[in-house]
């Protein structure tokens, strides 16, 4: 087994040993806006994550916390923009965001809260 392979084998081994509160570290908050709504309709959603998150871990984050199935998880990072704020240079922290694809006829309601 090569050395790559092993390194998956064991970050899919940590994400499947996640405790509640590591889950809800991982997943930060999910994204409501149009882009977001309209990937909702090819059964995908979106959610902010920690920026240190893996896809394993990410999988077995949403997995545990909504009880679905996920097939896949695609993450991207969002570069922070330098603003001003009052007259002053400020910059903007970084965000990693998720998208993670569901099973067929799975679903995540976000109007209702977590137990």
């Amino acid at each position: 087994m090569s050395s790559a392979n092993k390194s998956a084998l064991a970050a899919r081994r940590r994400a499947a040993k996640l405790s509640r509160e590591a889950m809800y570290a991982i997943v930060r908050n999910p994204v409501i806006t149009e882009k977001a709504t309209t990937v909702g309709e090819r059964n995908q959603m979106v959610f902010r994550v920690a920026l240190d998150a893996t896809k394993p871990e990410i999988k077995a984050a949403i997995e545990g916390l909504f009880s679905v199935k996920v097939t896949a998880v695609n993450t991207l990072i969002v570069k922070g923009k330098t603003k001003r704020f009052r007259g002053r240079p400020g910059r903007r922290s970084d965000v990693k965001k998720a998208y993670v694809e569901l099973a067929q006829g799975q679903s995540i309601d976000l109007s209702t809260g977590l137990a």
